[in-house]
This record gives structure tokens, C-alpha cells and sequence, in this order.
């Protein structure tokens, strides 16, 4: 069974979703590839109900500047590829960024694999807490964000980095 919660953020509104005690996804409203039409479940089961709580307490922290990483436990679902990009983007600490290019040579691939790689991360399924707004152009350009460039460019700014350009 998949629980979701809707929560506010200074960003707007989040859905988080949850499954058998594991956050699985974290969207902002509007956000591509968020879920359409999903209301606040009800009769969330216990394990669900504490990811739910801790996931929404752990962001309010992120957001009020006291909380720059996460342990809310999450499950990645995607493609094995997609899976290793997502895990490496937890590598890059807050205060921090990489480029599609970098991204694509922590994993061992070359350069030219930059497009692939920004390709999966934007199907990222775990906003904020998977830090896929780090990642940026070639020479520090501001490119897409699932939830927004300006959502990009205020995460960064809560993190310390000037990220004007794009």
C-alpha cells in the first residue's frame, strides 16, 4: 500500500509518498512527473505514518536552516542506471554543486554521457531530499529543474550558492 501527505513548504505545497516504510517520493505542486489528483490517504499504516512525520519534520528543519542532510529512509524505483545517478547525487554535500559532465565521470562514464545523466536526473522522484537542484550546466549555468528554476535557484540560495546564471 503507497500512503501520501501533502505538506507546506516555503516553496509550496509537497506531496510525499510513502511505501512499506519508505519515503519513495517527494514532488512539488506543479512539479513535472508529480502524481495527478492524489488526495492525503487515510488509515496509513503505522511504519508509513512515522516515514510521513519524519520525512515532514526533517524538511520544516531543512527549510529553517538547521537540517542540511536527511535520514529519513528512502527506496529508489527506476531504472538501474537511473538508480545509480540518484545515488550519487546524494554525494554532493549542501553548500556544494556539480555539473551534468562531473556527475557523469563520478560514475565513471565520459563526458559525453552528461545528457543521459541529466536526463535521469530529472525523473529524480525524491525532490530536496535527493539533492538533484545541485546539478548544474557547463560553467555554472542554472538548467532545468523538475520543480521549477526558481525552486532550484531558492534551494541553492538556502544552501549558500549564488546560482544566478540560466
Amino acid at each position: 500500500m503507497t500512503s501520501y501527505r501533502h505538506i507546506d513548504s516555503p516553496l509550496g505545497t509537497v506531496l510525499l509518498r510513502v511505501r512499506d516504510g519508505h519515503l519513495t517520493g517527494l514532488f512539488f505542486a506543479g512539479q513535472k512527473y508529480h502524481p495527478a489528483g492524489i488526495a492525503d490517504s487515510r488509515d496509513v499504516p503505522p511504519a508509513d505514518a512515522v516515514v510521513l512525520d519524519r520525512a515532514a519534520a526533517e524538511l520544516a528543519e531543512y527549510f529553517a536552516g538547521r537540517r542540511d542532510t536527511f535520514t529519513v529512509p528512502v527506496r529508489f524505483a527506476g531504472s538501474p542506471f537511473q538508480q545509480r545517478v540518484w545515488q550519487a547525487l546524494l554525494e554532493i554535500p549542501c553548500g556544494a554543486t556539480a555539473s551534468y559532465g562531473e556527475l557523469a565521470r563520478t560514475l565513471g562514464l565520459p563526458p559525453t554521457h552528461a545528457r543521459a545523466v541529466g536526463g535521469a536526473v530529472g525523473r529524480n522522484p525524491l525532490s530536496v531530499i535527493v539533492p538533484c537542484h545541485r546539478v548544474l550546466g557547463s560553467a555554472g549555468a542554472l538548467t532545468g529543474y523538475a520543480g521549477g528554476i526558481e525552486r532550484k535557484r531558492a534551494l541553492l540560495r538556502r544552501e549558500g550558492i549564488a546560482a544566478e546564471k540560466g
